[in-house]
């Protein structure tokens, strides 16, 4: 028989309301800093459970207009469920986790993909479309994803974090501000901006215990933002990275200090508008161990993974190429600019689907949130750059392939916009 003393549950590491502001909750952090103290610690093989909120901090609600992304406060974005320190790392050697289960709350079974105004937070076409603020909200059913806001499509999720890394060394910390600071200075003024400096006003530093005043305010003073990735992994936002996934992190303080979040439930490969993915508060299962010396031994500049065994089976795809000519706008030739070459891909989908009936922002959306998948078919014919995005065939609920007589064009409504209307 059966008997609780024979069974030892996973523990719960770190607690998170998700309908409650990140803001004064114990555990989560939104800057990386090396003196942010570790909330927690694991020996090496422990298997443990982190609870996360969705990235935002509970800003976007379930609803069917866009006013929270409109008006979201990105100067307290991503927050961390974290530092948690593993026992006996130490700088130069490799952390590898075991990312084993990403769930969602069984108490929030939705999740949500947003486009960002223009002037605060953009995307990839924040400049082309304008950006006004438009949203999806996903019912989470399983393994399944669809919404009410683009109808037609459902879909088995991949879940990851979109997040996970370790924490900067003082020395490191101060290498990302230079450069990215080097890099605001030669780029000026910018919508969207091309980096974004330390700032202030968002930071949270939930700790265990009460921290000096004078560290706090060094740590918003200094802490790198959330919001690109770096050498120590970061917001990478690898939709691989799934359950099943093992990643090799280089350490750069005694403990590593892993920090995670920013969860996803699906995502297309480039997440394209920003708020791209699935985003959702949920669960997270991972178990760590360390190689000692790993940094030298495997040229460790940066993280490597292995993919998740468990991957949706989508194997139709409607493939659609791009190339380094801005076929969309001005038409300007560069000169093997993947970027560019991506950017036309996803447009030329975009407008495909619009012959369907998506609209623009349902277009956009979906290519975000889907298990798209993207890859570099050519980066050494010059000028042009060869960049294919692929669209799952499985995900549609109507046959979307080209025929003789053309597509047909259906009425799919509109995703959650502006109350004021605005497009």
């Amino acid at each position: 028989m059966a008997t609780k003393e024979n069974s030892n549950p996973y523990p719960t590491l770190i607690s998170v309301d998700p309908f409650k502001s990140a803001f004064g909750q114990k555990g989560l952090h939104n800057r990386w800093h090396p003196d942010i103290p570790a909330f927690v610690s694991v020996k090496p093989g422990e298997i443990f459970k982190i609870e996360c909120i969705d990235w935002t901090g509970a800003q976007i609600g379930n609803n069917d207009n866009s006013d929270d992304i409109k008006t979201v406060d990105l100067s307290q974005i991503h927050h961390l469920s974290g530092p948690v320190a593993v026992e006996g790392a130490e700088p130069g050697d490799c952390l590898v986790v075991d990312i084993l289960d990403v769930q969602p709350f069984d108490k929030m079974p939705w999740g949500y993909t947003g486009i960002f105004e223009l002037e605060n937070g953009g995307g990839l076409f924040a400049k082309e479309f304008k950006s006004k603020a438009c949203k999806a909200i996903w019912d989470l059913e399983g393994i399944y994803a669809s919404s009410r806001h683009i109808p037609g499509v459902r879909f088995a999720g991949v879940t990851h974090p979109g997040l996970i890394g370790t924490a900067p060394s003082a020395e490191l910390l101060a290498t990302w501000n230079k450069r990215e600071g080097e890099l605001i200075a030669e780029c000026g003024p910018s919508v969207p901006a091309v980096a974004f400096p330390p700032w202030q006003k968002g930071t949270h530093i939930g700790t265990s215990k009460a921290l000096a005043q004078s560290v706090h305010d060094k740590i918003a003073k200094e802490g790198a933002r959330t919001i690109p990735g770096r050498e120590h992994g970061g917001n990478c936002d690898i939709k691989n990275l799934s359950r099943g996934s093992r990643c090799y992190f280089p350490v750069f303080i005694k403990g590593a200090n892993l920090s995670m979040g920013d969860l996803h439930f699906s995502q297309g490969d480039g997440e394209l508008s920003f708020c791209g993915a699935i985003e959702m508060a949920g669960v997270i299962t991972l178990k760590t161990s360390i190689i000692k010396g790993g940094v030298e031994k495997f040229a460790l500049k940066q993280p490597i993974f292995l993919p998740s065994p468990v991957d949706p089976l989508y194997s139709a795809k409607l493939v659609f190429e791009g190339i380094g000519v801005d076929i969309h706008g001005d038409g300007k030739q560069y000169n093997m600019d993947a970027t560019v070459a991506y950017k036309q891909a996803a447009l030329n989908a975009i407008a495909y689907l619009m012959k369907i009936g998506y609209t623009r922002e349902q277009a956009y959306l979906l290519l975000s949130a889907a298990p798209v998948e993207s890859h570099i078919g050519a980066i050494v014919d010059s000028p042009n750059a060869c960049v294919t995005l692929a669209l799952p065939l499985g995900i549609f609920e109507h046959d979307i392939l080209p025929k003789d007589e053309g597509l047909k064009k259906l009425n799919f409504g509109q995703c959650a916009i502006r109350s004021d209307g605005v497009l």
